[in-house]
């Protein structure tokens, strides 16, 4: 890597890091945040504050830090309770601390997984979906889509009693909305409309 080269990554990378670090160090949790490397540990802090759910590689690649120092803040911030982590499948994901609930957990999990999300999009726009109007929308097999459907139903998120049911659509429908960004296109599309999804029943 020539010199220019390497300047003009390392410059991206100070430029990502104020960035989420001015979001960490604006927070409640900012307190927890200490020690010589506190500005890297504010823009973790700062980076799941968009981007809830998010697992280690994606952290490191993102905030374009190393394997090593990732981990080593990792680890401090967990310890410090300014970040939770928790267990989905073969990855550990990282949230601000005390922020969600389990429910919310299991949900963020599954919604940083591109064809579980996609299904629980196209149920949140067309309850009545069938699952394989559900395959064609999201562009997967029918057998996949109910593959899928078994698992978010063991995981609390789906009822396959009459159909295919989203369990709390509000609560997944706020998260899809707050996080959209970070969760793609079809996220920041069903952001625009959610307002005709909600129904109000005082």
């Amino acid at each position: 890597m020539s010199d220019e080269v390497g300047e003009s990554v390392d410059t991206e990378k100070r430029a990502t890091l104020r960035r989420f670090a001015a979001l960490g160090a604006a927070g409640p949790l900012s307190r927890l945040v200490d020690g010589p490397s506190s500005s890297t540990r504010d823009a973790i802090v700062g980076y799941l504050s968009t981007t809830p759910g998010a697992h280690f590689s994606k952290i490191r690649d993102d905030l374009s830090l190393g394997t090593g120092e990732t981990q080593h803040h990792l680890r401090r911030l967990v310890e410090s309770g300014a970040i939770d982590s928790f267990r989905d499948g073969e990855y550990r994901r990282y949230v601000e601390g005390g922020r969600f609930s389990e429910f919310e957990l299991v949900a963020l999990g599954y919604l940083r997984r591109e064809t579980p999300r996609g299904m629980l999009i196209a149920l949140l726009r067309e309850p009545d979906a069938t699952g394989s109007t559900i395959a064609t929308t999201v562009g997967v097999s029918r057998p996949t889509v109910s593959t899928y459907a078994k698992e978010l139903e063991g995981a609390g998120l789906l009822s396959r009693e009459n159909g295919y049911t989203v369990k709390q659509p509000e609560t997944v429908l706020t998260l899809l909305v707050r996080y959209a960004d970070s969760f793609g296109p079809a996220a920041t599309a069903l952001a625009a409309e959610a307002d005709s999804l909600v129904t109000y029943d005082p």
